[in-house]
């Protein structure tokens, strides 16, 4: 296949983009700066500025593009660029998509924030009804600018990602050296349902719905055995051979992040519903294999 890959320098597309060569497939990826060569081609997502002969040579068109959410203080101005980052990548990807004579497949990233940031132990699936709050709006953003690739008859796919473990890249390598420290703790009581899902399962996931004809609509990217902060407190610091008794009060994450602090402290018990009824297999099904595989 011919795959085109936006943001496919950063945690998630890099190893991606790799994964996808090795088996085979020829992959471009947009770059903002710089100077193209054989395996790339400029864009300009904020102008709508892209290479429609490219577009129309692709089989699928992958989309991770966006600002960083974990990055402190979420100012007027930081909401915004997290937003708008989203948005205008998606929307010139599916205009270009539906602009094609045979509109390529696309595989667009999301985040398991459309389900809110607080459902409690609700298990939460595809079916599952969408939340409230700031990044549930940029979700539901998100994946509505996908719109005229749907609409040209495009098959689209929306990852709603959890949180991805790997100790190069995201929430691991933040955790790592406080607990290798042995300051590790719980976030508030640590009953609250922590999702998560290795990086060599979301790579291969991601790859699964590029290659999987029948596979469209939205997807949770997560192990399918939900665990709490608690039990994540307590398996990482047995990996690491580390004591985890502290424990973060909550009033505390709060008043150092803000509105950041519900990302931390809400509940969303998030499950592969969809992902699995396609026919994927977790090569890390569970919370202590996730952590295994994100330490190696």
């Amino acid at each position: 296949m011919h795959i085109v890959i936006g943001g496919a320098s950063g945690f998630l597309g890099e190893p991606l983009t790799s994964f996808l060569r090795g088996r085979g497939h020829d992959v471009t990826t947009l770059i903002r700066s710089g100077t193209p060569d054989n395996r790339s081609s400029l864009w300009d997502p904020a102008s709508g500025n892209l290479d429609q002969v490219l577009i129309d040579s692709a089989d699928a068109v992958i989309n991770l593009s966006g600002a960083p959410v974990a990055h402190w203080p979420w100012t007027a101005a930081y909401r915004h660029k997290i937003l708008v980052s989203r948005t205008s990548a998606t929307a010139t990807l599916a205009r270009a998509i539906a602009a094609s004579p045979k509109p390529p497949a696309l595989v667009s990233a999301s985040g398991m924030s459309a389900y809110g940031s607080d459902r409690g132990s609700e298990v939460l699936t595809e079916k599952s009804s969408l939340g409230k709050g700031f990044l549930t709006d940029v979700v539901h953003q998100w994946e509505a600018a996908a719109s005229p690739a749907a609409d040209a008859g495009a098959r689209v796919c929306f990852i709603r990602t959890s949180l991805v473990l790997d100790k190069h890249g995201g929430t691991l390598k933040t955790m790592l050296p406080i607990f290798r420290l042995g300051l590790g703790g719980k976030l508030s009581t640590g009953k609250q349902y922590f999702s998560v899902i290795s990086l060599n399962d979301w790579v291969r996931a991601a790859a699964f719905l590029v290659e999987t004809e029948t596979a469209s609509g939205p997807f949770n990217f997560a192990n399918p055995n939900p665990s709490t902060n608690a039990e994540f407190t307590t398996q990482l610091s047995s990996a690491l051979r580390r004591p985890a008794v502290m424990r973060v009060p909550g009033f505390a994450i709060k008043t150092a992040l803000g509105r950041l602090s519900d990302e931390l402290l809400g509940s969303l018990r998030v499950v592969p519903e969809h992902l699995q009824a396609e026919g994927f297999v977790f090569e890390e099904p569970d919370l202590e294999s996730t952590i295994a595989a994100g330490l190696r």
